[in-house]
């Protein structure tokens, strides 16, 4: 049997429960430790991390392994993927969004996504101080909190509501989305910085943000997300417009009708850097 094939085979919902009962186990984990100013160190100048980022991905990783055959790769424990062009991999965030987290910010999430290669198979997003909870297959549909999930109708960016991040390096590298941010923000109804790239594109899924855009992310930051708004009819590419490598780090999320308005205006902000 082919890579190919063995991905037709897969039973993708019941490999999307296996993801939501992991991510609900994590998230509970982790939110008993919610507003009680948890430790935090730094991974970097604004990077943040906690002991519960690596209990919560512990969590997942045996759970993960033990439901199915696949490798895990995470934030904190690392991992490889396997190999081949359609190899399933697990890609699991403990914690997106620590810095809410630490803060006591209710913006956080744990995220469980799985990729064939580097496309998106499926996800499970949980956000336990939010109540609320996001699955979808890429190729099927997906649901938040049990109700099915749309991207929006809007078509102007005139009227969309979008949301953007900035990267862990913005105080020392050009790109660092600042001028994208400003440029964009002129040209929309509003723009919203939540500090989850996974909660993003799950907003991005059902409805609430019309758009994102973000560079520098990592592959477990999205492979969820991804699959979420894939599901629910969006589109999602780099910033040149071709579909997305969620390994690049480079992603643009729509519901489809303003996503050629926003690339141009991201290449606009960002070809005179």
């Amino acid at each position: 049997m082919t890579e190919a094939d063995a991905l037709q085979s897969i039973d993708s919902s019941a490999l999307v429960r296996v993801a939501l009962m992991a991510a609900r186990e994590a998230g509970a984990l982790v939110k008993a430790a919610w507003r009680k100013h948890p430790t935090a160190e730094h991974k970097g100048r604004t990077d943040l991390v906690t002991r519960f980022d690596r209990e919560s991905e512990t969590l997942l990783i045996q759970r993960l392994t033990a439901a199915t055959p696949y490798p895990v790769v995470g934030e904190e424990h690392g991992g490889e993927r396997a190999a081949g062009t359609d190899a399933l991999t697990w890609y699991v965030d403990p914690i997106d969004g620590t810095t809410n987290f630490v803060h006591g910010h209710p913006f956080w999430c744990v995220s469980v996504g799985l990729l064939a290669g580097t496309r998106p198979v499926l996800g499970a997003v949980v956000a336990p101080s939010l109540g609320t909870e996001w699955i979808g297959v890429a190729a099927g549909q997906g649901t938040r909190s049990g109700e099915r999930c749309r991207v929006s109708d809007v078509s102007t960016l005139d009227d969309a509501l979008l949301a953007t991040g900035f990267p862990y390096d913005r105080h020392s590298s050009p790109e660092n989305n600042f001028d994208a941010f400003v440029a964009i923000k002129k040209k929309c109804q509003a723009v919203r910085r939540c500090g989850s790239a996974a909660l993003d594109l799950c907003l991005v899924a059902d409805g609430t943000y019309d758009g994102y855009w973000e560079n520098k992310l990592k592959p477990w930051d999205v492979a969820a997300g991804v699959a979420l708004v894939l599901a629910a009819g969006g589109r999602v590419s780099d910033y040149s417009g071709r579909a997305a490598d969620v390994t690049t780090g480079q992603i643009v999320a729509t519901n489809g009708h303003v996503h050629d308005a926003l690339l141009a205006e991201l290449e606009l902000a960002t070809k005179g850097r």
